[in-house]
């Protein structure tokens, strides 16, 4: 299984090839969404992952791929600009999730 890559800044693009995975810069939302649309039908990409700033253009195709549950997983991560949730956006996830305070 392969990983993909789509960002929206040369910095994390070139680290990431760096790193051994493709990938493609886009800015434009109908283009972010048709990228993901041709990488769901490739049986040998098994993870998809987005930039923050790109999971901001298309949330709701982020929730819609992650609730399917489905192959590819789909994975955001921060950009060269650090992470855009919050410091304490796992403890927040997990009290919403599970009603859990730690």
């Amino acid at each position: 299984m392969r990983s993909y890559l789509i960002s929206d800044n040369m910095d994390t693009f070139v680290g990431m090839q760096m790193a051994g995975i493709e990938g493609i810069i886009l800015y434009e939302k109908e283009k972010i969404i048709g990228k993901i649309k041709e990488l769901k039908k490739d049986k040998g990409i098994g993870i998809i992952i987005i930039t923050e700033k790109i999971g901001l253009l298309i949330p709701n195709e982020v929730s819609i791929i992650k609730l399917s549950m489905e192959r590819p997983l789909l994975v955001e991560i921060p950009d060269r600009h650090g992470q855009r949730r919050g410091s304490d956006y796992i403890l927040r996830y997990v009290k919403e999730a599970i009603g859990l305070k730690i």
